[in-house]
This record gives structure tokens, C-alpha cells and sequence, in this order.
């Protein structure tokens, strides 16, 4: 049976490139019918943090990436000690005293060439003449990574090791102490690193931003889990929206491309967006109202979840973020809004308390306030005071929400209402009247 894991450390938050990693062992496990193991590395107590080991399994079950086992190598440090024990017995490794005392124990590199097939990048030839003696158990009793990885990849049964390329480096020292310790090695693939758009290491200034960070700007795990998918691997024919379970039928360790790829933080707001727009209205509604709450816009105990509804929908299609419909739509949450200055010289500065009067006195004396006749009422006013739409659809536009932009006029007429609408406008009547 294929067994891939992960194994972050708690000295972190999960980024960009370990859910890479994460997404692609989980892929190739359900791809074959395996196990994806979660493993812990958290040898080092003093770097090891809670909240880091909290944050990366929040992180993995919101991507929907759950383990079918999972390890903490602070539990195992008998089983490091028995192997390296081993090695002591068959003189492959030696033990070395510090001044105070204190043991390590020390695996004696033997000079050869070591050859391995990389199931992506292909056999990669290393020379063991530069590598030095390797520390198998440190002086304070703790092992090292390369060790501890070695006897738990074989203790688990492993059968591919599937990671960054920052490893390879790794992988020598490592098929080492499979070797000294007559173990199989699993096979290897190393993924290509991952790039900022200025084409250096990927920082967090060019996108490894942790997981829990893009869930909490808006991106929806099912977004980020498309976009991990593309950078380095392809479903084939341009297409860029894929599902988990399609990528599970299609997805190969070997088909993973061989070269550095471009995080592309315009790519990850487009598949927001798309996976925003053919959202279901009323899930994402239920997505928003927590954060509506959070903002103060609604009352936790008083809301009309119908109402929130249909302003969803009003910009479902236009949503990069979860954010930009808290940012957009806040003038039909909140009394006093605020407007754009630049929008306000523009579209406000002149005197047009006659038109906006005469709007109010129309509106409020409409017997069915809906759209079309919303709508019909402001034709016919135009048509009659003989001016172009935009030369007040603008001016209304930035008077009831402060913003140049958004939906339908007619529709956040008839979404704000008749009082707030006239509220809103009579606002602007009485300041130039009184100016």
C-alpha cells in the first residue's frame, strides 16, 4: 500500500509551500488508494509552539486535507535512541564526549556514490566523499532531523517521500542510514521550489502569508486548494478550475513539472472569484453573516438572514474576497456613511437639490416601490428636467453609498428603501440650500 506523509514543525505557521506540499502526498495517497500519515516534527522543545501546531492542523482541516494517522516525534525519542543503539553494535557509528561529559552518538560516513531516481527531476548521482560524519543523538539526548526522519519514514512504512527540493541535500545522508541500517529507502520526489513574482525565494512579501492568514482575508479553502494544485501541476487542456475528487482521478507524482514555478497572486484572486461567483447564494450568505456580526453591521441575535441574502447576490459576481462584500456593502449596514473625497468634488459639488427633490417626492409617492418602477421614476424625471442618466445617476450613486461603483442604481434604491433613500438625498438638499 502507498503510505506518503507530511511533516511540518511546530515552529511555524503552515505557508504557501508546505500545503503545497501537504496537498500533493494527500493527492497521490487518495490517487492510489493510500494512507496519508501527518507526522509532527517536534524534536526541538525550545522552538516548538502550541499555537504553531494548533494554527498548521486548523489550517490542513480547512483545506479538507485530513491525515489517516497522525505522529509526534517528542513521543518516539526511546525508538531514535534503540536505532542509533543499533548502529553503536554493528560499529557503523561511535560515540563522541563533550568536555562536560555528555554523549553523542555519531555515524561514520563511508565514501561512495549514491545514486537515486527521483520520480520527478529523474537519477540524481551524489558523491558521499563531501559529507562529514553525521550526528545521530545529540549530547542532550535528542535526535537529529535526518536521523529521526530515517527511523520514522522506515518505523512508519513509508513508501514515498514526497517534498520540497530545499532537500535534496538531505537525501544523501539520509539513503546513508537506510543503508547502515539495512532498510529499504522509499522512493523520492522532490517538488520545484516556489518563486515571488520578482523571481527570488518566495517571501512573505510575495505570498507565504500562512494558510490561516488567507483564510481570515476571504479565500476560500476550496480557491487555494485549485490554486496549490497549479503550481506545478497541470490537469491538462488550459483548464484552471478543477475539484479535489477530478484531481484525485487524473493526479500523478511524475507529472509534477520539474521547474520553478511563479506564485501569482493576481491567479489566486481570479479562482476566488470564480469560485465565489458559482458559490451557492445561501451557503456563502451563512459564510458571511459571522463576519457581518464581527463588524458590527448586524446584531448576533437580530437579522434578517433574507435580507443579507439578496444583497449577496446583489455582489456575488464582483466578490475577489469575502472581504470586498463587507467592503462594499457597507452603506446598507451602517447610518453614516463615508465618501470618497474625490467622488464627492466630482459628483457632488455642484447644485443639484432641485433633481434630487424631485426624485425624493417621487419615489415617496410611489405605490409599488420595486425596481422597474423605481426605475421607470427616474427615466421619466430625466426625460422631463432633459439631462443625460449619468449626469444623476453618479451624483444619486455617491450620495447613497459614499462609492463610485457597485450594483444596479435601481436595485440599491430598492435595497436601502424609501426612508433611507430619502435620508440619504435630503441630506444633500438641505446642505446646499443652506450654503
Amino acid at each position: 500500500m502507498i503510505r506518503v506523509r507530511f511533516a511540518p514543525s511546530p515552529t511555524g505557521n503552515l505557508h504557501i509551500g508546505g500545503a503545497r506540499t501537504a496537498l500533493f502526498n494527500w493527492l497521490y495517497a487518495k490517487a492510489r488508494q493510500g494512507k496519508f500519515i501527518l507526522r509532527i516534527e517536534d524534536t526541538d522543545q525550545a522552538r516548538s509552539q502550541k499555537e504553531f501546531l494548533d494554527e498548521i492542523l486548523f489550517s490542513l482541516k480547512w483545506l479538507g486535507l485530513v491525515w489517516d494517522e497522525l505522529y509526534h516525534q517528542s513521543h518516539r525519542f526511546d525508538l531514535y535512541r534503540e536505532y542509533a543503539e543499533r548502529l553503536l553494535k554493528s560499529k557503523a557509528a561511535y560515540i563522541e564526549r563533550s568536555a562536560d561529559g555528555r554523549e553523542a552518538i555519531i555515524y561514520k560516513v563511508t565514501p561512495q556514490k549514491i545514486k537515486i531516481n527521483d520520480l520527478i527531476r529523474g537519477p540524481i548521482e551524489f558523491d558521499a566523499k563531501g559529507i562529514k560524519d553525521q550526528v545521530l543523538i545529540k549530547s542532550d539526548g535528542t535526535p537529529t532531523y535526518n536521523f529521526a526522519c530515517v527511523v520514522d519514514d522506515a518505523s512508519m512504512e513509508i513508501t514515498h517521500v514526497i517534498r520540497g527540493d530545499d532537500h535534496i541535500s538531505n537525501t544523501p545522508k539520509q539513503v546513508l542510514l537506510y543503508q547502515a541500517l539495512g532498510l529499504k529507502p522509499p522512493e523520492f520526489a522532490h517538488l520545484p521550489l516556489i518563486l515571488g513574482q520578482e523571481g527570488g525565494r518566495l517571501s512573505k512579501r510575495t505570498g507565504a502569508t500562512a494558510i490561516s492568514e488567507y483564510r481570515m482575508m476571504g479565500y476560500l479553502p476550496q480557491a487555494l486548494i485549485n490554486y496549490l494544485l497549479l503550481l506545478s501541476w497541470s490537469p491538462g487542456e488550459n483548464q484552471e478550475v478543477i475539484d479535489l475528487t477530478k484531481a484525485i482521478s487524473l493526479f500523478d507524482i511524475k507529472d509534477v513539472n520539474k521547474t520553478a514555478v511563479t506564485f501569482d497572486q493576481n491567479k489566486l484572486n481570479w479562482l476566488n472569484n470564480q469560485y465565489l461567483k458559482s458559490c451557492d447564494t445561501q451557503g456563502l450568505t451563512r459564510v458571511l453573516i459571522p463576519l457581518l456580526i464581527e463588524k458590527k453591521f448586524i446584531a448576533k441575535e437580530h437579522f434578517d438572514e433574507n435580507y443579507i441574502f439578496s444583497l449577496v447576490k446583489l455582489f456575488q459576481a464582483r466578490l475577489t474576497t469575502l472581504h470586498d462584500f463587507l467592503d462594499w456593502a457597507d452603506f446598507f449596514f451602517i447610518k453614516d456613511i463615508q465618501i470618497d473625497p474625490a467622488a464627492k468634488e466630482k459628483y457632488l459639488s455642484k447644485d443639484l437639490s432641485k433633481p434630487f427633490l424631485l426624485f425624493v417626492q417621487r419615489l415617496e409617492a410611489l405605490s409599488s416601490f420595486d425596481v422597474a418602477s423605481i426605475e421607470e421614476t427616474f427615466r421619466d424625471l430625466v426625460k422631463e428636467l432633459g439631462i443625460e442618466s449619468k449626469s444623476l445617476i453618479h451624483p444619486i450613486r455617491v450620495a447613497l453609498t459614499g462609492k463610485t461603483i457597485g450594483p444596479g442604481l435601481f436595485e440599491v434604491i430598492y435595497y436601502l428603501g424609501k426612508e433611507r433613500t430619502r435620508e440619504r438625498l435630503m441630506k444633500w438638499v438641505k446642505e446646499r440650500r443652506s450654503s
